[in-house]
Order: structure tokens, then C-alpha cells, then sequence
């Protein structure tokens, strides 16, 4: 029997999900987005769950979109039709995580790129280790960083995101912290300790005040979120369908510098 993409376990007030694909870099397919968001959905029931903890298995947290999943589906007749899904499945995990109850950390430990910066995004604390880094290269692969813009812009504001999104830099740790995109470094081995910890003292408060709380800070996107997300999710759809996205993902997995027009 093959190992589940994502893994939920509970440790006293701590409800820790793991994205299982490290031989994948826990690269996002249909079933791992599925699955991540039905986790979500399970720990929204577990009275004694006070916080969540997001993480990635291996050597990185997440490294975005299934590259290989998505050109597999270009090749389909309703190609189209299947990326607008695909999309609003992302769309509906990041809508889930901002708008859930309860406080999520992302503990990062290496790469957190395209989709998987999104993640980070959508979480309420991020602690990292000191070999993490952040990045959204989509124009690269011919692609657009649709649903994450609204997150990054309300995270880091218009200046940065703009220079995050066009330059597609990665970023080091000690960089994405001063933007603050990383509330706190810590070493690699020592990360998900941490992170408990920090689930520990979220739990000595009650939870729905943390609820509420959490519903305060989001509402300044929260009103125009789901104009902003749904733009965002027919940008990247449409985006996917381009002669350019055809040609950045088939530079990419044959690794070769792609050739615009």
C-alpha cells in the first residue's frame, strides 16, 4: 500500500498536516489538494485541536504545482475545462486557510515556491528553518502567480509584491523574514518542536477569542477575497492554456532554458 500524500496527526492541542510527496518535493497534484483540504475539514471538528501546524516531508516544503501533472493534462481534449478546475481547487485550500478558526503555522524547511508560497501565504504564523527560501518563478514557466497575488499583496504590500512577482527572485530566509513573510528562524532539526511549542501557548488562549481574532485580522481582505481570488484563478487557468506555458513547462522538465517569441 502506497504512503497517503498528506498525513494528519494530533499531539495534544497540536493537529500537524504533512505533505507526503518528498520525492516530489510534496509537488501539488489534484488528489494532494483534495486531501489537504479534507485534513483541514477533520481538524475543523477536533474540539481539543487549538492550532495546526502545515509542513512538508523531506527536503522541502512545498515546491508548487505539479509540473508534470499539468502537462499531462494539456494533452487531454478538455484540457481547459480541467485547468479551471484545478485552479479552483487551489483557490478553495487557500479560502479554507484563511478563513479557518483556528491558528495555522507553516513550518518551513526548505523551499516554499509558486503554489507553496501560496501555503505560507495562507497561514497565520510562519516559522522556518534557516535553509528555507521563498519565491514565486511562474513567469518563468510561462505561467501567472494568479490566486497568490491577493496574499502576497496583503502580506508584504503592493511595493514588494510587485518586485517578488516580476523579478521571480527566490529569496533566502533571513530576506523573507525582514519582509515578513518568516516570523521566526530556527534550525532545521529543531522545527517542528518549535512549532509545537508555538501551538502550546496558542492553546492557553480561548479559543473562540482566537477565532475572533483571526476573523479581525483577515477582514481587510476579506470582503473583496473572493473577487480577488476568483480573478486570480482565471488569470492562472487561462495562463496555462498559452503557446508560453506549453513551452516554460517543457523547458523546465527537460531542463533547458525555455525559448519565448
Amino acid at each position: 500500500m502506497s504512503e497517503p500524500v498528506v498525513k494528519l496527526h494530533v499531539h495534544d492541542h497540536t493537529g500537524t498536516i504533512t505533505l507526503n510527496r518528498p520525492d516530489k518535493r510534496n509537488a501539488l497534484t489534484r488528489q494532494l489538494l483534495s486531501e489537504l483540504r479534507q485534513a483541514f475539514a477533520d481538524l475543523h471538528l477536533q474540539k481539543s485541536v487549538r492550532a495546526i501546524v502545515l509542513t512538508g516531508a523531506g527536503s522541502a516544503f512545498c515546491a508548487g504545482m505539479d509540473l508534470g501533472e499539468m502537462l499531462r493534462t494539456a494533452e487531454e481534449p478538455n484540457s481547459y475545462e480541467l485547468w479551471d478546475q484545478d485552479a479552483r481547487l487551489y483557490r478553495e485550500v487557500l479560502e479554507t486557510m484563511v478563513r479557518f478558526p483556528k491558528p495555522i503555522i507553516a513550518a518551513v524547511d526548505g523551499p516554499a515556491v509558486a503554489g507553496g508560497a501560496g501555503l505560507v501565504l495562507a497561514s497565520d504564523i510562519v516559522l522556518a528553518s534557516r535553509q528555507s527560501k521563498f519565491g514565486l518563478p511562474e513567469p518563468k514557466r510561462g505561467l501567472v502567480a494568479g490566486i497568490v497575488s491577493p496574499l502576497l499583496a496583503f502580506r508584504v504590500g503592493g511595493s514588494r509584491a510587485a518586485y517578488l512577482l516580476l523579478t521571480t527572485r527566490l529569496i533566502e530566509a533571513e530576506v523573507a523574514q525582514s519582509y515578513g513573510l518568516f516570523h521566526e528562524l530556527t534550525d532545521s532539526d529543531t522545527i517542528w518542536a518549535r512549532a509545537h511549542e508555538l501551538a502550546g501557548e496558542i492553546a492557553q488562549s480561548a479559543p473562540e477569542a482566537l477565532s475572533l481574532t483571526k476573523r479581525m485580522l483577515n477582514e481587510t481582505i476579506g470582503a473583496e477575497l473572493d473577487t480577488q481570488l476568483a480573478a486570480g484563478a482565471a488569470v492562472s487557468s487561462t495562463a496555462r492554456s498559452t503557446e508560453a506555458a506549453a513551452e516554460g513547462l517543457a523547458a523546465f522538465l527537460e531542463k533547458r532554458d525555455p525559448v519565448w517569441e
